[in-house]
Parts: C-alpha cells; structure tokens; sequence
C-alpha cells in the first residue's frame, strides 16, 4: 500500500504523518529515508520482495521528490510499489497534477493539506535579512524556520542573505559587523548548499546550523 502526506501546509500535514506513524503497531520493522539517503537499488529490494529478518515492513520517505532525480525513478516505479506487500509512505511538499494522478492511478491512500488563501501571501524575506543585519540571532532563527514552514526555497534565502551582506559592504554599513566578517559571509554562504549536497548532508539542517553559528 502507499500512503502520500502532501501540500504546503506544513504543521498540519506533519502532524498527520507523526499520527499515522504512531497509528502502527509497535512491531512494525520500519525504515526512513529522506533525500540524501535515497538508492533506487534499495527502493527496488523493498519493493520486490521480503527482508531475511521480518516479513513485512513499513518505508517512510521524506522529501525525496525534491532531487528531479529521485522523482522521476519512483514515479516510473509507483505500480510496481503499489503490489509490494509493503508499506511505503511518502512525506513531501506541494506536488504538481501530473505527480497527484501518478499516485491516485497507483491506487495510494492521498493526504492533500493546502495552506488557507490568507497564509499564502507571500513571505517577506527581508525579514530574515534584517534580522542579520541587526545580529539578532533569535530572530534570525523564528524567521528562518518561518520561511521553512512556508515552502520557501533556501536557494531563495540565500540569495536575499547575499544581497544584504554585499549591500552592508558597498554602503560601508559596519555597525554590527566589520567588513572583514561580512566578507567571509559571503564567501562561506556562497558555497552552503552544492557543498551540504555534495558531501550528502541534509542541507536544510545545514544551512540551520550555519544560521545559528554565524555570529
């Protein structure tokens, strides 16, 4: 059976997952899998057949559909999941039709959970890069983890940080940081993610904890 947990509206779809997962029973073999862990060649063993140690299990997939990669393959693959004696639940963001009708044609149990008009607005963020600017790290963070639950892109955050560090320097704005630390900023921000990605670390926490440890 496969289960889908999708939409932009994060607390709530989150807190949908974490009940199903508490829903089964405590001998349950489970496995979890988030994006920097995919292997096509181990989706293919769960999929086809059983473990030598249990004889079912439950796969928990978080937000693998964010690499076009992972996408494509366990799309080609849904039919095939969907006769496997396992379980496989997937946890991800908001999904194109194309995606949604490749589940629904799979016969998936889907969990749809769309933020309200009013929560769609876009996200301001300058916020995030004010918070910066004035060193106030628990704001840094509170908007940082706004942005996250609102789908925003971290490619998008860091390029507003970017701007704002570069435009500190061009107007010589050195009342919270000397130019020296805002250049190294930059230069450090610059290669966050494509090193977090390389290196197959989650890069969300990556870029978390470069947040809190900036200054």
């Amino acid at each position: 059976m496969i289960y889908l947990f999708a939409g932009d509206d994060a607390q709530n779809k989150r807190g949908a997952y974490e009940q199903f997962k508490k829903s089964l029973p405590e001998a349950t073999e489970t496995f979890f899998i988030n994006k920097n862990d995919f292997d096509p060649f181990q989706l293919e063993n769960f999929y086809s057949g059983f473990g030598l140690f249990f004889t079912r299990c439950t796969v928990f997939f978080e937000n693998i559909f964010e690499r076009e990669e992972n996408r494509i393959f366990v799309l080609k693959k849904l039919e095939l999941i969907s006769e496997s004696q396992n379980d496989f639940v997937f946890l991800e963001g908001k999904l194109s039709k194309i995606v949604l009708d490749a589940f629904k044609k799979a016969r998936a149990e889907i969990n749809i959970f769309e933020l309200s008009k009013e929560k769609k607005e876009k996200y301001d963020n300058f916020l995030l890069a004010d918070a910066f600017a004035d060193r106030n790290k628990l704001n840094l963070w509170i908007f940082f983890r706004q942005a996250m639950d609102k789908g925003v892109g971290m490619e998008e955050l860091i390029g507003v940080l970017f701007w704002k560090a570069k435009d500190m320097i061009l107007k010589k704005n050195f009342r919270k940081f000397s130019e020296a630390e805002l250049k190294n900023f930059i230069a450090k921000i610059s290669c966050l993610l494509p090193k977090a990605r390389k290196e197959g670390l989650d890069d969300e926490a990556v870029f978390e904890q470069f947040l809190l440890e900036a200054f």
